[in-house]
């Protein structure tokens, strides 16, 4: 692990002896105390994440909106200042090059914030679409935590002399936190109330926040929650294979706009043939990324995209649009062929602060 590189709070995830894991080319902490009681300290209390291996990359100029919107499925046209939206960038065919959030500060600034996995693919994949003469910063120096949880607002009010009751769900103000500036945004990849916190100096706010009561939450526990949250992963339930209709995430594809990809996506809607759908097992056992889904004929039909043991042992796959709720279907376990059933892809009830 030598020639990994490291967050700004590598030596602190040490000192608090987190098992550390290869990650995107970083040296990240899988977990501290452990996977479940992490999440569940999420969901009860708050939880801080270093999230610094994140990718973030500036967009200036005076056709800066243009440009977004062009590399971008969401519509921008009606986006405030200070407000965060997510969508995805596409391939020419629909694929997804990366899911993101895009930070307006105004018509000729946005940030985007995209995935660790993706971000010197992303750049690349922007300045290669860069026909608007916008300047491309990579700003993937800045460190980023997010505090995530029921007492997140609680525990970070403390930090701050600025109201972050007025930090709604999904904007962002640029604030001082323990004396630091900061970007900090009303986001999160938990289902839970709480922020993600930019700044070019952490190491004292994490320190802070752990202080007040925030458990560090690793990246095992930052799975199990995105996922209960039904929130997509980049290389599961969306990748270059895998399109945003198909993945179920067509409410962030505005078909009236003009983004790359929009003929493709398109097509796709009208003949839409796979859905992400939600499976529980019936019979004992935990699905997996990459299992096979079989119909009762026990012919393969789709794939599960991430599957873990929560309440009950649960799934997201990519299946034909024709499976209802209900239905049985038989997951590939190895040599055994495990009974299942169609549900909901509501695991839980996301707790944002509208």
């Amino acid at each position: 692990m030598s020639n990994l590189k490291r967050t700004a709070l590598y030596d602190n995830h040490v000192k608090l002896g987190a098992k550390m894991v290869e990650f995107t080319g970083y040296q990240m902490p899988i977990q501290y105390e452990g996977i479940k009681a992490e999440h569940a300290a999420v969901r009860s209390n708050a939880g801080i994440f270093d999230v610094s291996h994140m990718g973030e990359i500036l967009v200036e100029g005076d056709k800066a909106t243009e440009f977004v919107q062009y590399i971008f499925t969401n519509d921008i046209t009606e986006q405030a200042n200070n407000q965060v939206l997510y969508g995805l960038m596409c391939y020419e065919n629909g694929t997804v090059v990366d899911d993101l959030l895009v930070y307006k500060y105004d018509n000729e600034k946005y940030l985007l914030v995209v995935n660790a996995s993706n971000k010197d693919k992303d750049f690349a994949w922007l300045n290669k679409n860069n026909s608007f003469g916008v300047n491309l910063t990579d700003k993937s120096d800045m460190s980023e935590v997010a505090i995530q949880g029921p007492k997140a607002e609680e525990m970070l009010q403390k930090l701050t002399n600025h109201d972050l009751s007025k930090i709604t769900f999904f904007t962002f103000e640029e604030i001082t936190v323990d004396g630091k500036e900061c970007i900090v945004s009303r986001t999160g990849y938990t289902g839970e109330d709480g922020f993600e916190i930019y700044s070019y100096d952490i190491i004292n706010i994490w320190e802070k926040l752990l202080a007040l009561g925030a458990m560090p939450i690793g990246l095992g526990a930052r799975d199990t929650l995105r996922f209960e949250a039904t929130l997509p992963l980049y290389g599961n339930e969306i990748s270059d294979q895998i399109n945003p209709i198909e993945a179920s995430l067509g409410m962030f594809v505005k078909l009236d706009v003009d983004f790359i990809g929009r003929d493709a996506l398109k097509e796709i809607k009208e003949n839409r043939k796979l859905k992400s759908a939600g499976i529980e097992l019936i019979d004992k056992g935990i699905p997996r990324h990459g299992y096979k889904v079989l119909n009762i004929d026990e012919e393969e039909i789709g794939e599960i995209t991430t599957g873990y043991m929560l309440d009950r042992s649960v799934a997201l796959a990519l299946i034909p649009v024709n499976y209802k709720l209900g239905d049985i279907v038989y997951i590939q376990v190895r040599n055994r062929k495990l009974k299942a059933k169609i549900v909901s892809r509501k695991f839980m009830n996301k707790n944002y602060k509208k």
